[in-house]
């Protein structure tokens, strides 16, 4: 597990990290947004224990990585975004040495044939590391990070540089890697969070904005009650129907996309979910339906509204 505590960062008058606090469960996938410049790195840096905090703590499993940075460490596997690889090396040698610097006391030779068939370099064990495509690399980047198997991984930027079939494979590992250890995910790439994470905590100006699931923050963001709904059907008898609903406030009729074929543009009183009976009834009076669209917001829309002063959390302070 990982928590953050009332951490903060300053440089002088500028506060980088403004009081922060979140956690991260045990076997869970948290993804860390934020824009440049809003603290997500010195964040990261924090928690890895590579500068420290002005007030406030970071807990890696209960323990802070300032008052014992030794043991925390321990339980750390980190993969920055540019792996630190040592090319002039080979797989073989590199994990080696890492496994000799982590001071490892699993059996070496299963231990690190385990990680490199989890991440599937077995066939490259023997390769000079400069020899390697980056994808090969980010790879061996990541098995740096499971040696010792860490309870807790930070992964920065996993899949920057890498190619479209490169991404799915190391988004499945990561996947898979969430199962065992608690892993937290920082990235600019949307689509990766979103298909990866379990929770999603978003910093902005130093503070966090949204700590959620995205299913969770996209109803608080969004309008549900608002549908945009395409009927094909006689327009003043669908008005009629609509307008019939309990709950529903307004019917605006929109473009005409083909003979009796509108879109109608419904608003009903907050909270309230008229989708299936707006179903119901359309079937029962051969109304057929052939879109319906709520206001629920893309994982694009909650990070702009989130990090452009249009959200549910405080913009913050520089």
């Amino acid at each position: 597990m990982i928590e953050v505590q009332n951490l903060s960062k300053h440089y002088g008058d500028k506060k980088a990290v403004n009081n922060i606090s979140f956690r991260a469960e045990d076997g869970e996938i948290l993804g860390f947004l934020g824009p440049n410049g809003a603290g997500k790195s010195t964040t990261m840096n924090i928690l890895t224990g590579y500068i420290s905090s002005t007030s406030g703590k970071a807990l890696i499993d209960g323990i802070d990585i300032l008052e014992d940075p030794i043991k925390a460490k321990s339980k750390i596997g980190y993969l920055p975004e540019l792996p630190p690889l040592y090319l002039d090396m080979t797989v073989k040698e590199y994990l080696c040495f890492i496994y000799d610097l982590k001071k490892c006391k699993l059996p070496r030779n299963t231990h690190l044939k385990d990680i490199c068939s989890l991440v599937k370099i077995e066939h490259v064990y023997n390769r000079l590391i400069k020899n390697l495509s980056k994808g090969y690399r980010q790879r061996v980047g990541l098995a740096q990070a499971l040696v010792g198997n860490p309870n807790v991984l930070i992964l920065d930027e996993p899949t920057v540089g890498l190619d479209p079939k490169q991404i799915i494979e190391i988004r499945t590992l990561i996947k898979k890697l969430g199962r065992n250890h608690t892993v937290i995910l920082s990235s600019h790439i949307l689509s990766e969070v979103q298909a990866v994470c379990d929770k999603i905590v978003v910093i902005n100006e130093g503070r966090i904005v949204a700590d959620d699931t995205e299913d969770n923050l996209s109803k608080k963001l969004s309008s549900d009650h608002r549908l945009t709904v395409r009927i094909e059907g006689d327009q003043d008898k669908v008005v009629k129907l609509i307008e019939g609903i309990k709950d529903v406030e307004t019917v605006d009729i929109g473009a005409k996309h083909d003979a009796a074929v509108w879109e109608y543009r419904i608003e009903a009183k907050e909270g309230s979910d008229i989708r299936r009976e707006l179903f119901t009834r359309c079937a029962d009076r051969g109304f057929i339906i052939l879109e319906m669209k709520s206001s629920e917001l893309s994982l694009e829309d909650i990070f702009l509204r989130l990090t452009m002063g249009d959200g549910i959390g405080d913009g913050g302070e520089d």
